[in-house]
């Protein structure tokens, strides 16, 4: 059984259907990444795994668990953070005007387990070793390529199963772009399950081991990210690559 399943997964906004029957899977350990143009729903798929939209149809099982269904109760994101499920927004989403340390402990504001807090935090700083520099500084005041340091910091404190990861590069430098794809690699190392949505694809399929293109709310090619970095259709449309 996957991690992640989603089966046929339709969402609407008002007169707008955004996702069209969209499946997909993660098995436990893996990096999958979701590539596709600015408006393909990209980010509206990642929302309604993570409990912030309720689909019109389908379903999303995670452990096998419904969490969310067009019929029927939908979990809280709450309740889906509380079950390993973590989801680091698009445009960052940290608390400007708390202090670093202060977003670290909102990640983990679920968990009761101090020590592995701690561990984690630690942990979390010898990955990203710019935010220790900088725990008492107003969140709002660090550079871009900080901030999403940040988010994906502040989200691994919820010790995450499957950690969502929307568009981590957006507005960087190429050279802090680098930098969070190497940290990215890293987590995935150690044993968090990813799905990355990404419109850099170049990185995207660089760093995952399958992958699904999504046009206009339908996903239009799956397979192993190798095997659609070598597709002329993606290279042409998605790497700038035209031979």
């Amino acid at each position: 059984m996957a991690l992640l399943e989603i089966d046929k997964l339709d969402v609407h906004y008002g007169g707008i259907h955004a996702l069209k029957g969209v499946s997909l899977k993660v098995e436990a350990g893996e990096v999958v990444t979701l590539i596709g143009a600015n408006g393909a729903g990209k980010t509206t798929t990642l929302r309604a795994i993570s409990g912030l939209v309720k689909p019109s149809a389908g379903t999303v099982r995670f452990g096998g668990d419904v969490i969310a269904a067009a019929h029927g109760a939908q979990l809280g994101a709450h309740v889906i953070v509380s079950r390993g499920l973590v989801h680091a927004p698009e445009g960052r989403g940290i608390f400007a005007n708390m202090t670093v340390e202060e977003n670290l402990e909102i990640g983990a504001f679920l968990r009761k387990d101090a020590a592995e807090i701690a561990k984690d935090r630690d942990h979390a700083l010898s990955l990203f070793p710019r935010l220790r520099e900088r725990l008492k500084q107003s969140a709002g005041t660090l550079s871009g390529g900080e901030q999403q340091m940040l988010a994906i910091a502040r989200a691994l404190m919820s010790r995450p199963k499957l950690l969502l990861l929307d568009e981590p590069s957006l507005g960087l430098a190429p050279q802090v772009v680098a930098v969070i794809f190497k940290i990215v690699k890293t987590i995935a190392a150690e044993g968090t399950t990813i799905l990355l949505v990404e419109q850099n694809a170049h990185k995207a399929l660089g760093v995952a081991s399958r992958a699904y293109v999504l046009e206009v709310g339908q996903i239009v090619l799956e397979g192993s990210a190798k095997d659609l970095a070598k597709d002329d259709k993606i290279r042409r449309a998605y790497l700038g690559i035209h031979d």
